[in-house]
């Protein structure tokens, strides 16, 4: 059975990690903000929300929601968003993402600056990471698989790691990054031919497609790291989540694997504050 790779461990330590770091810039008279911006109530921006809120506090770090209602103007929401950037208080913004559909997205997300775009929503965000640009901000989540693999040591400098999934959100940045630390690395889709084949000849695969339990057993190897970043109802539980992995086969064949939940999931706001700190050392000068 592969060893399970857990998320909490991982934050637990970043966190120790950030109160050490929040601690000297307080002696500084400097404590680090994060703007948490929100249109509704979505539930599952409010289940996020709290859990920012819960590391933010854990860390001694400072928060601050801006909630706006579901019908608020383009208009209304651009003058928000702006006064939210404009903000010296405010180190690092989190809009939750997608917006109402009368709202112009793109255009929005523009309005924040790179320099406390700390989960990556704008294109000069993404330009950062795809150039290599270390003052930029990834999305949270494929950093969060990276200090996966750094905390229990899995080399990625050399190794095959394959990226099952192109999204602006976690394939196509993860792949990035796992190339700025030298990785062989392989992108694949819905289009990919022999998809099991190119799964199986890698040494780190990361799934994050979005298809509940869609890696089987005959997409894997012994001696493989295995990273699961879906969340997706659970179709044989209802009222339970799975990954993009079918654990129960794919864990008594691979090295290491990381569960869903308790995997990636567990360390992405402790990514947010982390990349939020780094936006208040840049900032003033640090």
């Amino acid at each position: 059975m592969a060893e399970r790779l857990m998320g909490k461990e991982v934050a637990a330590a970043i966190k120790e990690e950030l109160s050490s770091k929040v601690a000297a810039l307080k002696d500084k008279n400097i404590t680090p903000k994060l703007g948490i911006v929100r249109v509704g109530a979505r539930p599952d921006d409010l289940f996020y929300e709290g859990g920012a809120k819960k590391t933010c506090e854990s860390i001694g770090m400072d928060f601050e929601v801006f909630e706006y209602p579901e019908d608020i103007t383009q208009e209304a929401f651009e003058s928000a968003v702006k006064d939210v950037n404009a903000r010296k208080d405010v180190n690092g913004i989190l809009m939750f993402s997608p917006l109402p559909k009368h709202l112009k997205e793109p255009e929005i997300r523009e309005l924040i600056s790179t320099e406390k775009d700390v989960d990556c929503l704008t294109v000069g965000s993404q330009a950062k990471v795809f150039i290599g640009d270390k003052t930029g901000f990834a999305p949270c989540t494929p950093a969060a698989v990276m200090d996966i693999l750094h905390h229990f040591n899995i080399p990625v400098a050399g190794k095959k790691a394959v990226v099952l999934g192109r999204s602006l959100v976690v394939g196509k940045p993860l792949a990035m990054l796992l190339l700025g630390e030298n990785a062989t690395v392989t992108i694949c889709h819905s289009r990919t031919e022999n998809l099991p084949e190119v799964c199986k000849d890698a040494d780190i695969l990361i799934a994050a497609v979005g298809r509940a339990k869609m890696v089987k057993a005959n997409f894997v190897k012994p001696g493989q790291t295995v990273i699961d970043v879906g969340i997706n109802e659970d179709p044989e539980n209802p009222g339970k989540y799975c990954g993009d992995v079918d654990y129960n086969e794919v864990a008594e064949i691979v090295e290491k694997i990381t569960p869903v939940p308790a995997g990636v999931g567990s360390v992405t706001t402790s990514v947010l504050c982390k990349q939020t700190i780094r936006a208040c050392e840049m900032q003033n000068g640090l």
